[in-house]
């Protein structure tokens, strides 16, 4: 893919050491959602006006969230956008995965469990597609594998208990969290979900394997069914 970034010259040096200003005396939230949008862009394609590319990112993908959860593909389709400018969303995107996700691995999950919900939904929650991922746990509950299962349609994805039960067999876990994310934003549970985590529930016993929880993710909060009763 040819970048087409940086040819539009572009004298904005003293904008951009205003906003470089304003990050440096109250830090990032003195900056609008465009203008965090806006100075990325700028280290990439530093001899444009990147205020325009910033906003239509945002309009585009419904904001932050779902912008740094777009794939490579998608936000090569806005007029602008080229591999580095691209890359440069996807790194701050990536580090920030590894950032929460550290937090989760460094430490018991269930103690964690805050820890577990920022990771989950910097992930997840913006996905356009539904995406299914089984947590395994050892005996002290500490992660030992964090594991995607499958990608369905804009609104389903099939979660198989035989392939849950068997993975976790191979990978010796005692405990499983089941996690999965609903592009719609309503994180509450279906029929449909109810019915295999209560199959996985039941398989795990027979083996020995807790199931600690079902997870749902969407743009609009989370949903434990532990929580509300349905384990």
């Amino acid at each position: 893919m040819a970048d087409i970034e940086g040819k539009v010259s572009h004298d904005g040096a003293g904008h951009r050491a205003r906003l470089r200003q304003k990050l440096a005396n109250s830090g990032g939230d003195a900056l609008h959602d465009h203008e965090l949008i806006e100075y990325l862009l700028a280290l990439a394609i530093p001899r444009r006006d990147t205020k325009p590319l910033a906003k239509a990112l945002l309009r585009e993908f419904n904001g932050i969230g779902g912008l740094m959860a777009a794939d490579w593909q998608a936000i090569a389709r806005v007029p602008g956008m080229g591999d580095t400018s691209i890359a440069a969303i996807k790194i701050v995107h990536a580090t920030l995965l590894r950032m929460l996700r550290n937090e989760v691995a460094e430490r018991p999950v269930l103690a964690s469990w805050q820890a577990l919900l920022d990771y989950l939904r910097a992930d997840m929650a913006y996905l356009g597609v539904e995406r299914v991922r089984v947590l395994h746990l050892n005996s002290r509950n500490m992660l030992i594998r964090d594991e995607h299962m499958g990608d369905g349609s804009i609104d389903q994805a099939a979660i198989y208990t035989r392939e849950v039960i068997r993975r976790a067999i191979d990978l010796g876990s005692a405990a499983l969290i089941l996690v999965h994310n609903h592009p719609s934003g309503s994180p509450e549970p279906s029929r449909q979900d109810i019915e295999v985590t209560r199959q996985i529930v039941e398989a795990g016993k027979r083996l020995n394997i807790s199931v600690h929880d079902h997870i749902i993710i969407g743009s609009h909060g989370h949903s434990s069914m532990r929580a509300k009763g349905l384990l």
